[in-house]
């Protein structure tokens, strides 16, 4: 019995660790003792990727990184995000359409993983 006791406690102690590294993936527990305003500043992107006007109602920048697949946009309102795995090909897409936001809309919203490079402007989020 003092066995079969054991390895139940030890099962136990092993889902409660993968469930504490799985909220602190999630960004639901902070490190003990960490400053959560320093943890947000160690967790902000800093893009290298060079990005070039376009003409667009939506869309003011794009930057591709065809070594990483990464696309990044930054939109009028100020905000950029970054998507992953992207290929080259989505990108001369988006680059040649005649409308980008629509083409945005339709072909990279919803379809690729997107991070948050920077919000959106204040001023553009009141209006």
């Amino acid at each position: 019995m003092a066995s079969g006791q054991t390895s139940i406690t030890a099962l136990i102690m092993l889902r409660i660790r993968l469930a504490v590294i799985a909220a602190m993936a999630a960004g639901v527990v902070t490190v003990l003792g960490a400053d959560p305003a320093k943890t947000v500043d160690s967790q902000r992107i800093v893009s290298h990727i060079p990005r070039e006007p376009v003409h667009s109602t939506a869309i003011a920048k794009v930057g591709y990184s065809k070594r990483r697949r990464i696309l990044e946009i930054e939109f009028v309102n100020g905000a950029i995000y970054r998507y992953l795995n992207v290929p080259a090909s989505v990108y001369r897409d988006l680059m040649s359409a005649q409308s980008k936001a629509r083409y945005y809309d339709m072909n990279i919203k919803g379809t690729y993983q997107s991070l948050r490079v920077r919000p959106r402007r204040k001023e553009h989020a009141e209006n």
